[in-house]
C-alpha cells in the first residue's frame, strides 16, 4: 500500500509539474486569472503557472476573417435586397476581448449583422451599386466604434454580394438601355451642332474665293466618277446656276410688279 501510494503521489507531482508549464505561440497571449481576479497577460513563449490557484485563457491575436451570413433587407426607396459582406478584424487587446464580452467573435458577428442592415437600409439600391467604398468605409467605422471597448480591431469591411430578383434586374436593363439611347442622341446632336458650325465656316471661306467653290465641286465629280456607282451626273457650271438663280429672282420681281 505505501508503494501504490508512493506512486501516486509521483505521478500527481508529475502531472502538476507538467501542467505548471505552457508554451504560446507568437500570435497567442495568455490571460491570467488568479482565483478568479484578473492577474496579468503573459506570452508568446515560456508560460509558467500554478496550478489550482491560477488559471488562463488562450487568445488569438491574428486577423480573423468574419462572412457574415446574407442579410434580407430593403433600401430607402423601398427595393428588397439581400446583401452579405466579410469583416476583418483581430484582437489589440487581450484582458478587454476576455473580460469585457462573453464571446468576442459571436458579439462581432451579431454586431456586423445588425449594422449591415441598419446602415445598407438607408441608403438607396443606386447607391448600394455604385458607392460601395464609401459603406465599406462608413460600415467599418461604426463597428470599429462599438468593438472598442471589446479590445477588437476592425481592419475592414467588404460588401460582397448585392442580390436582386428577376424583376428589378429587367428593371435595371431597361433603365440602362434607355440611359444609353440618351447618351447616344445627346453625342448626335453635339456633332451636328459642331458639323453646322464648320458648315458656316466653310461657307464663309468659300465665299471670300468664289473659284475654291468650282474646284469642290470638280473635285466631288472625281469622287462619285471612282466609286462604282450606276448614278448618271450632268456636270453644269457653277455660274450657269447662279444665272439662273438671278433670272428667276428677276422674273418674281417683274411678276410681283405687275401685281401691283
Amino acid at each position: 500500500m505505501l508503494i501504490y501510494s508512493l506512486v501516486t503521489v509521483t505521478v500527481l507531482v508529475i502531472a502538476l509539474v507538467i501542467s505548471m508549464f505552457k508554451i504560446l505561440r507568437e500570435y497567442e497571449r495568455a490571460v491570467v486569472f488568479l482565483l478568479g481576479r484578473f492577474y496579468e497577460v503573459k506570452g508568446p513563449g515560456l508560460v509558467i503557472i500554478v496550478p489550482i490557484v491560477q488559471q488562463i485563457v488562450r487568445v488569438d491575436l491574428r486577423t480573423i476573417v468574419l462572412d457574415v451570413p446574407t442579410q434580407d433587407l430593403i433600401t430607402r426607396d423601398n427595393v428588397s435586397v439581400k446583401v452579405n459582406a466579410v469583416v476583418y478584424f483581430r484582437v489589440v487587446d487581450p484582458k478587454m476581448a476576455i473580460i469585457n464580452v462573453e464571446n468576442y467573435l459571436e458579439a462581432t458577428s451579431q454586431l456586423s449583422q445588425t449594422t449591415l442592415r441598419s446602415v445598407l437600409g438607408q441608403h438607396e439600391l443606386d447607391e448600394l451599386l455604385s458607392e460601395r467604398e464609401e459603406l465599406n468605409r462608413g460600415l467599418q467605422g461604426i463597428l470599429d466604434q462599438h468593438t472598442d471597448n471589446w479590445g477588437i480591431k476592425i481592419a475592414n469591411v467588404e460588401i460582397k454580394h448585392v442580390d436582386l430578383d428577376e424583376s428589378m434586374v429587367r428593371a435595371l436593363a431597361r433603365q440602362a438601355e434607355a440611359e444609353r439611347s440618351r447618351r447616344a442622341k445627346v453625342i448626335h446632336a453635339t456633332g451636328e451642332l459642331e458639323a453646322s458650325a464648320k458648315l458656316q465656316q466653310a461657307a464663309i471661306e468659300l465665299n471670300k474665293a468664289p473659284n475654291a467653290l468650282q474646284l469642290r465641286y470638280l473635285q466631288t465629280l472625281t469622287e462619285i466618277a471612282n466609286e462604282r456607282t450606276s448614278t448618271i451626273v450632268f456636270p453644269l457650271p457653277i455660274n450657269l446656276i447662279e444665272k439662273l438663280s438671278e433670272v428667276d429672282g428677276l422674273a418674281n420681281l417683274i411678276k410681283s410688279e405687275n401685281n401691283k
